[in-house]
């Protein structure tokens, strides 16, 4: 869902989603009995990752998705010469990544992001500003103040800390880099990427990379300098990964891994309410149209969002061990995708998009340039944006109805890129609870996760409210319930 790709904030999530790549299967052969029968609930990133997995190793794999589509949050749509992301709208290429899209023959759909989207852009004091790609760059940038860039540059001089307790993400990066990388670095970025607060998030859990940098060379920027160095070590190219789509947008990744299952592995529109142990396996009982049903299973692989995991019932009573999940918080998100005639918009539109800071006062959190992003996504002469409004930030906007959300649109877009009239085209999505928020204390939960594994054998836990926020981090939990569950 999120604005910004988190694919680049957590580089561990990309030495796990090696998983995924295509040796799994000989990595696997001879591990498990062929009659092994698994049921996948959840058909989001996760639970897809984790059938194509374990249906590539041999097992007889069920899959239950409450929804009629699959792919949670990764939806693509074709309307006409338009194309909508209802929710993430890039991703960043990993070797890994490149070897299951080379395995799902998706490699001819693949598409790179356009030169026109070479920038992003912050807004301050009302003007969009591009934001420094490199250090050469952020001396020159008008971004921040001189002082704020001196205090980056002498970041590199930190030495390593091991802290007593978490703490906030706001207060970890203002203690490396100060207030106004906060407040026009840090803040945007997290609206981007959580649609959250940075000063109630979990330094943590939600970046752990950062903290790990911490711990290990006190400095973020040489933890920085380091990583590329072991990058480099490694064979791997330093620098930013490209970013990349499909020419049917990031729909395309779920539809090739549901199409790669056995015919009647999945159940749509079929919500699972009861998981019992008995001593046959897992009995299943799942729910659909008025009717209920029930299937037993050798293990369960549960990849679902927090509110659903919550209210799983666990046990021969009814018991349901992860009921305080329910007080994650997963602000609601309106994605609102908008086309315009070119000469409609008097803003280049050179880049990846704009990001909002709360001191900038505006109601919407970011505007993605969709159509300068990748091709394919407007009609010739015309332009496309996908304007995010809600979030922790404003809730009620994620609740709006749509003529308001339209009107906060035009009002906003007209004053920051020089948007005019109403658009051609547009397109409501909601999320009524979008991303959960990695915040202060969130170790309880994990916490919670794990007690009910060990409780309960043959139990595989893992996804979005585990493993991160990222698709990348989504299919890199698939792989590893699926290796788990295959143990």
């Amino acid at each position: 869902m999120a604005f910004v790709s988190k694919t680049s904030v957590d580089d561990a999530s990309t030495a796990k989603f090696a998983h995924v790549a295509t040796d799994f299967s000989a990595k696997l052969s001879g591990k498990m009995p062929e009659s092994r029968s698994i049921a996948v609930i959840g058909g989001g990133a996760t639970g897809l990752a984790a059938a194509h997995d374990l249906a590539k190793a041999g097992a007889k794999v069920r899959l239950f998705e409450c929804n009629t589509h699959l792919g949670g949050a990764v939806r693509s749509e074709r309307d006409g010469e338009w194309l909508i992301e209802s929710g993430p709208n890039s991703l960043q290429e990993s070797a890994e990544l490149g070897a299951l899209i080379a395995e799902l023959g998706l490699g001819n759909e693949r598409c790179y992001a356009q030169p026109e989207a070479k920038n992003r852009y912050i807004l301050r004091d009302g003007r969009p500003v591009a934001a420094p790609a490199s250090p050469p760059g952020l001396f020159q940038s008008k971004l921040f103040s001189f002082g704020a860039k001196v205090r980056l540059f002498a970041e590199i001089l930190k030495r390593p800390r091991i802290r007593p307790a978490d703490i906030s993400l706001a207060q970890f990066i203002r203690s490396h880099f100060g207030d106004e990388l906060v407040d026009y670095g840090l803040n945007p970025f997290v609206s981007g990427v959580y649609a959250g607060d940075p000063e109630k998030l979990s330094a943590k859990y939600a970046f752990p990379s950062l903290w790990k940098m911490e711990r290990e060379t006190g400095s973020i920027i040489r933890g920085q300098i380091k990583a590329a160095k072991a990058k480099r070590a490694r064979g791997q190219k330093a620098g930013p990964p490209a970013i990349i789509s499909f020419r049917e947008g990031l729909g395309t990744i779920p539809a090739a891994l549901a199409r790669e299952l056995p015919e009647g592995a999945i159940e749509t529109n079929a919500r699972v309410t009861t998981l019992v142990r008995g001593e046959t396996g897992w009995t299943l009982v799942w729910a659909r149209d008025g009717s209920t049903s029930s299937e037993t299973f050798d293990r369960v692989v549960i990849a679902l969002p927090a509110l659903p995991l919550s209210q799983l019932a666990i046990g021969p009573l009814g018991e349901r061990p992860l009921a305080e999940l329910a007080n994650i918080v997963s602000p609601p998100v309106a994605s609102l995708f908008l086309g315009y005639r070119r000469e409609q918009v008097t803003h280049p539109l050179d880049g990846f998009g704009i990001l909002m800071p709360q001191k900038e006062n505006r109601q919407v959190l970011g505007v993605l340039f969709s159509s300068s992003l990748f091709p394919g996504r407007a009609p010739d002469g015309h332009v496309a944006v996908t304007v995010m409004m809600g979030g922790v930030r404003r809730m009620d906007l994620g609740r709006a109805d749509e003529d308001q959300l339209l009107a906060i649109a035009r009002r906003e877009l007209g004053e920051i890129l020089g948007v005019s009239g109403d658009p051609v085209f547009h397109r409501l999505n909601r999320w009524p609870r979008a991303i959960p928020q990695y915040d202060l204390g969130y170790g309880a939960y994990l916490k919670a996760i794990e007690a009910c594994e060990r409780t309960h054998a043959g139990l595989y836990i893992g996804g979005q409210v585990r493993d991160g926020i990222a698709v990348p981090s989504c299919l890199s939990a698939g792989a590893k319930l699926a290796e788990r569950a295959l143990g």
